[in-house]
């Protein structure tokens, strides 16, 4: 049954243009093709990413952060209260009316404590401002280095120019090796965002976020078994091209300091 669906998934007509077949794109007189198997790299590689991620947070996110006088808001903690955080961690985070009162019997305490002490609790478990600064600057940084690099990799290309050298000679078109690299460490990016994305600041579009990752790998994937290299490089680098002034304006408020700092120098030159 595995083979049937293995068979299936590469058909070739599935795949590849007619009269065409995986034959035809196997190395040969110094001719290199994208395969399968060079996507089991991005996997370590996206280990990897985390621990300069972890890194990058520490070393360089975190002093950027003390000079851009990023500061955490004062968060008033819920005083200790076994019938309230139990209720709190198994039942609801948000209790109705009548859960309010009940519980208020049972703690002792009035309506309005028991509000205010879950007002309290919720927000000590509310992300820091650090937290979301430091996240926001290592996406930043990654984003920006791609566009640069993105740009390298296709500046001096015809079909940087001419989109209709995209599909010329299509799917024969051997792959270089700045191309190699620049899908490998995209891949392996987004496979990292996926892997961390339980730890990192829990957005209102958590969900939205997981579906953004998954789609982003297997798009990136199906370009690069359909050898749609030339393709996807440009638009990867249109997408990289927004991505990391994007994450300045959806890292908020850790955006307005991004803002801010780029506000002041603005005025400076001015």
């Amino acid at each position: 049954m595995f083979q049937t669906l293995y068979s299936y998934f590469w058909w070739e007509r599935l795949w590849l243009p007619a009269n065409l077949t995986w034959a035809d794109l196997e190395d040969r007189d110094g001719r290199v093709y994208a395969k399968a198997s060079d996507l089991y790299i991005t996997l370590p590689l996206a280990l990897l990413f985390l621990v300069v991620r972890h890194l990058f947070e520490t070393y360089v996110a975190t002093p950027l952060a003390g000079l851009l006088n990023v500061k955490e808001k004062v968060r008033l903690k819920a005083t200790p209260n076994a019938v309230l955080e139990k209720f709190y961690a198994a039942t609801s985070k948000h209790p109705k009316q009548a859960d309010v009162e009940m519980l208020s019997k049972k703690s002792g305490c009035t309506v309005r404590q028991v509000e205010r002490w879950f007002r309290r609790r919720r927000n000590q478990d509310r992300p820091s401002l650090l937290k979301k600064f430091r996240e926001a600057s290592w996406r930043f940084t990654f984003y920006l280095i791609a566009f640069i690099a993105g740009m390298a990799v296709i500046v001096d290309k015809p079909w940087f120019y001419d989109l209709r050298e995209v599909w010329k000679g299509y799917p024969i078109q051997s792959m270089l090796p700045s191309q190699y690299w620049y899908y490998m460490i995209e891949l392996s990016f987004y496979w990292s965002l996926l892997f961390s994305i339980a730890s990192d600041v829990k957005r209102k579009d958590f969900k939205e976020q997981i579906i953004h990752h998954v789609a982003t790998i297997i798009l990136i994937s199906f370009s690069w078994f359909a050898n749609y290299i030339r393709a996807g490089t440009l638009i990867m680098a249109l997408h990289d091209s927004s991505d990391y002034l994007l994450e300045v304006g959806l890292s908020v408020p850790a955006g307005k300091h991004f803002l801010g700092i780029l506000r002041k120098c603005l005025l400076r030159e001015k």
